[in-house]
Parts: C-alpha cells; structure tokens; sequence
C-alpha cells in the first residue's frame, strides 16, 4: 500500500476516477438522468476514458486498488442511508416481502441465467443486483465470488456486464411502471411498494415512487431500503455457497473456511450508528454523498478496464433472463399490494 501511494500511477488514478464520479453526482441530479443514478454514469464516464489509452496506462496500477478498497470504503459508508428504526416501523410485512423478493428473485434469475448458458458466477451477479439493489448490490456481492488471478479480468468483465443489465432494465421499468400507475388502481402506500419492491436501484425507485406523490414516495423508499438492509446477509450466504462448490481453488485460502464479508459488518455498524447516535441530518447527508464518491470511483476504475466486445458478444443470456424475471418480479410485487398493503 506504502509503495503504491508513491507511485504516480496512483494519484493519476485517484484524479481521473474523483472526476468521473464528481461529473456523475452531478449528472445524477439533472432530469432523465436521475433515473440512471452518479454510479452508472460513473461507470459510463470510465468507459469513455479509454477512448484516451494513454490516461488508462498512466492509471493502470492505481485502478485495481480503488476498484477494490474504495467500493468496500463506499459500501460502509452506505449503511448511514439505513434508518433502522424507520425500518422497524415499516412493519413486519415489509421486511418479509423483501425477505421473500429477495430470496425468490436470485433463485429465480439465477436459474433462468444458468438455462440460458451464463457462467455461475456472472449468473450470481445478475441475479443479486436484480433482487437487491443494482449496481451497489453486484459491487457488494462480487469480492464474495473469488477466483484465481488469471480470472481476475473476467470476473470485472462479469461486474460491468451485470452492471449494465440491472441499470438498463431498471430504466426501462420505471417508465413501464409510471405507464402503468393509472392502470393498475393502486393506493399511494401499494405504488410505493411496487416502485421499491419491484426496481432495481435506488434512484429508480425514487423515481417511481416520486410519481405516486409523498406517500407514495415515502413507502418506495423504506420497500427498497428492507431490500438494501438484506444485502450483508445475502452476500455471506453467497460467499458460504460459492466455497461449497468448490468452483475454484484461491492461493493461499483454507478450503471450507465461511468467507466473512468484513467491510459488510461496516455497513450494519455504520447503519447502527447513523439510527442511534445524535449525527444530525446534515453529517448523514454528507456521509451518503461521501459514500457515493467513493461508490463512483471504484465504478469509474471498473469502467477504465472492461472489454467492449466480451461485453456485447456475452450480453444477450444476462439481458434474457434478467427481463424475464424483472417481468416476474413485478407481477409478484403488484398482487403482494394488492394484497396485503
């Protein structure tokens, strides 16, 4: 770490990444693209960097470390977005649809991925930013799915492909479901919970649930954060599973040894703290950003080494079987309002 601060590739890494993810907080907040959210368009961003082979040579070493230590530095910093208390209030029948979308949307993703011909581990990925919560959900559960470092470029191929799938079938299922908000005869609190228990990121959930008005808004949010808040579980389940398999065989790692996601338990500390400890509104705030910054640099160092045409030539079976389970998971989520909300 000491040697590699000195280095100038570092810094230039440091530099090129901040401003990609400072131009997609920035962008995030204009019309229309709200609805991708600061992380895709950092990732975007990124991309657009290696139009320019020179500035990602000058980054290359500096990358892999951001895109590794930054994201977990981001995803503690996230859990300050989680009011527990809210979360308890939203009841039990909140926090079990979540329980229920969650588990049932990886299986099902999951699976139709694996019929498809999808690798397991880009199938996992897929399927956990579906059911979760995008693109913060696939950068969560990815460092559980470890693999040799011949793999390594692959396994940030499958992160940005995931990525993609889960940003542009969010996208495109938050206009369907604001198409549909005057068809479906829902109240403002069953709105919300479609718009927070049926989309992917959080932005489009907000979004949508925007649409509904204030009540409608404020339950999308508190339906997607019980998804959030499943995110450290799932992603030491997964972890757990992947050993089982015994898919792979890491340097230097003990064979059945439970893969604890450390930086995971940051996040519930740090969802602890923010709860019941007296920061004020105006240093959560500021933690969240923080922790967008940091969620943004590591998506622009991702997008600064990804392969365009594995991408596309890999990209049809994640597309399929993530469509169709959005499909599916929006189906549940409408007769589960109907329902019991």
């Amino acid at each position: 770490m000491a040697k590699l601060v000195k280095e100038k590739s570092f810094w230039t890494a440091i530099g090129v990444t901040l401003l990609c993810a400072l131009a997609g907080s920035l962008l995030a907040q204009l019309p229309y693209f709200s609805l991708i959210g600061a992380l895709v368009i950092s990732l975007v961003l990124g991309m657009l960097v290696q139009f320019s082979p020179r500035v990602v040579e000058k980054s290359k070493k500096g990358t892999g470390f951001i895109s590794n230590k930054f994201l977990r530095l981001g995803i503690i910093l996230l859990g300050f977005k989680l009011n527990l208390i809210d979360l308890a209030h939203a009841g039990v029948k909140t926090i079990l649809l979540a329980v229920l979308i969650v588990g049932l949307t990886i299986l099902v993703v999951y699976n139709l991925a694996r019929k498809f011909n999808v690798e397991s581990n880009l199938a996992m990925l897929v399927a956990s930013g579906t059911g979760i919560c995008g693109a913060a959900a696939v950068m969560g559960i990815s460092p559980q799915i470890q693999v040799p470092a011949d793999q390594e470029e692959q396994k940030r191929e499958d992160e940005v492909m995931a990525i993609a799938v889960v940003a542009i079938l969010g996208t495109v299922f938050t206009f369907i479901e604001i198409g549909l908000k005057s068809w479906l005869h829902l109240t403002p609190t069953q709105f919300g919970v479609v718009a927070g228990g049926s989309l992917h990121e959080i932005a489009h959930a907000v979004a949508t649930g925007g649409a509904g008005g204030p009540v409608s808004l404020d339950t999308a949010i508190i339906t997607k954060l019980s998804r959030v808040l499943l995110l450290a579980p799932v992603a030491l389940i997964i972890g757990f599973w992947h050993r089982r398999r015994n898919e792979v065989n890491v340097a230097n790692q003990t064979k059945g040894k439970l893969p604890i996601p450390w930086f995971m338990g940051g996040f519930i500390l740090a969802s602890v703290v923010g709860t019941f400890l007296p920061l004020g509104a105006g240093v959560l705030a500021g933690l969240v950003k923080l922790a967008y910054i940091f969620l943004g640099m590591a998506m622009a160092a991702l997008g600064m080494s990804v392969n365009f045409r594995v991408i596309l030539k890999r990209g049809k079976g994640p597309f399929a079987a993530a469509t169709i389970g959005s499909v599916l998971l929006l189906i549940f989520v409408i007769m589960a309002s109907k329902w019991f909300f």
